[in-house]
């Protein structure tokens, strides 16, 4: 794993970004040269650094928005060409409108629509070639994990949901004196004077702290010592799974973890970086989705009447509530009870405009406000109703972490976990949300924004 601005990026998503944005900027090369081939004066191959930057640059951006670079998802080509002949569409539309805004940069339509099916066929094929590689497995590390027990367990419960991209295999556990067993026996390694031997026999780079009580006699801190001061990478279960899926496991944290780990950034220059961010991101979407904003309001009036807004009081940062906007997707008698529910799945209360604009994430748009206003940001935690969050915060430990920040529109966790609809919903969110409050950067905030496209055009996740 690559660390940049306290977000993981897998070694292999780095390779494969890599590698494609090498093929993007050759088959600019390759389409203008076979364009010119037959000319007396060739066209200057040399001068085209900046044109070959551009494309790339934007294909790749194009195949991110659709998540082609979410490894953990498990894309076969069926997927990848799925996702890819959108992303090609949306690229070459770009292109075309770089081209009229800088003229400079401007390479013809028919070399466009050359180096278009060139990179078609130039991505498919590193995709193929990617996953065979994948299946190889020849960049995979080895790690044990120190315990065998509950926490132990999560190892294989991962082990059988995990994506074979993520490039670390865990390959036994080790027992330690008073634990349950409550992982697979064949799994467990037999019992060694010396754990560095261990860790030499099975050429492994990591080892994985996974036990829930460290004092006393049986836990083997001068072994892991020896082991570290020999170059191997010793590692807390939270912190893995911190890294390994950009979640902050709450059943694995205890407070001195939070305290003295990293993380956590509050100070003035990040809060001045994030405002000028959430303002000019809130005044550009405001812009480009006034019509469509326009246009589902006319919806809403015309199918159910009014209201076309629905104010509601959420929880914001420092657990002080304002009132949110959004676009009325639900009947004027949802809650005609009084008491706050809990949105379902195919949802009765919700209207047909209101089921169309929920998966699509229109009923957000209007907190664009919110944002302008000051008491949302444009990334951060889903704001939640104070029935639910009084609620939540008694049954969830360190719910309350999360409203350190701002709310946003778009989050970590929406982009990476579905519509939360129960408490056990929440706690799945929460371990997102709480890696967002500990690792936010504006690096994190643009792969949020980007992520989220996917989430709008593919309809993930939306009641």
């Amino acid at each position: 794993m690559f660390r940049i601005s306290n977000h993981y990026i897998s070694r292999t998503v780095v390779l494969l970004i890599g590698a494609e944005v090498f093929v993007l900027m050759f088959v600019v090369y390759l389409g203008t040269g076979l364009r010119f081939f037959n000319y007396v004066e060739p066209f200057s191959l040399s001068s085209l650094l900046p044109e070959a930057g551009t494309f790339a640059f934007v294909m790749i951006l194009c195949m991110a928005a659709m998540g082609l670079y979410q490894l953990d998802s498990r894309l076969d080509m069926k997927d990848t060409l799925f996702r890819l002949m959108p992303s090609l569409l949306a690229g070459f539309g770009i292109m075309t409108l770089i081209f009229y805004l800088v003229p400079d940069l401007y390479l013809g339509r028919g070399i466009l629509g050359l180096v278009m099916l060139l990179a078609f066929s130039g991505i498919l094929m590193t995709r193929a070639a990617f996953l065979k590689w994948s299946s190889l497995r020849l960049l995979e590390s080895q790690a044990i994990v120190l315990g065998i027990g509950g926490r132990a367990r999560e190892f294989v419960d991962r082990a059988k949901e995990g994506s074979r991209h993520r490039g670390l295999k865990i390959v036994g556990f080790v027992p330690l004196a008073d634990e349950e067993l409550q992982v697979p026996a064949s799994s467990v390694l037999p019992r060694v004077d010396s754990l560095m031997s261990l860790v030499n026999r099975l050429k492994v780079r990591e080892i994985i702290i996974a036990i829930q009580e460290r004092r006393g006699g049986c836990f083997p801190i001068q072994d892991l010592l020896e082991c570290k001061l020999n170059g191997v990478k010793v590692t807390d279960s939270a912190a893995f799974f911190e890294r390994e899926q950009g979640k902050i496991r709450v059943n694995s944290l205890y407070p001195s973890w939070l305290i003295f780990g990293g993380g956590f950034d509050q100070s003035l220059l990040r809060t001045a970086i994030k405002r000028v961010f959430d303002v000019v991101a809130s005044i550009i979407l405001l812009i480009i989705t006034l019509p469509v904003m326009a246009v589902t309001a006319l919806c809403i009036l015309l199918e159910d009447g009014r209201p076309i807004f629905y104010r509601q009081e959420r929880v914001g940062k420092g657990g002080k509530t304002f009132m949110v906007a959004k676009f009325r997707s639900m009947r004027n008698d949802a809650e005609k009870g009084g008491k706050p529910q809990w949105a379902l799945t195919d949802d009765p209360r919700v209207t047909r405009v209101g089921r169309i604009i929920r998966k699509l994430r229109i009923d957000e748009l209007p907190q664009i406000f919110n944002v302008l206003n000051g008491d949302m940001s444009f990334v951060g935690p889903r704001p939640e109703r104070p029935y639910f969050v009084n609620q939540l915060i008694a049954e969830i430990p360190y719910y309350n972490v999360r409203h350190s920040v701002k709310p946003g529109i778009t989050g970590w966790a929406q982009v990476r976990y579905q519509y939360g609809a129960s408490v056990e919903d929440a706690i799945e969110k929460l371990q997102y949300d709480l890696y967002y409050v500990k690792n936010h950067s504006l690096f994190l905030d643009v792969i949020i924004l980007i992520e989220t496209i996917e989430v709008v055009l593919l309809g993930k996740g939306g009641r």
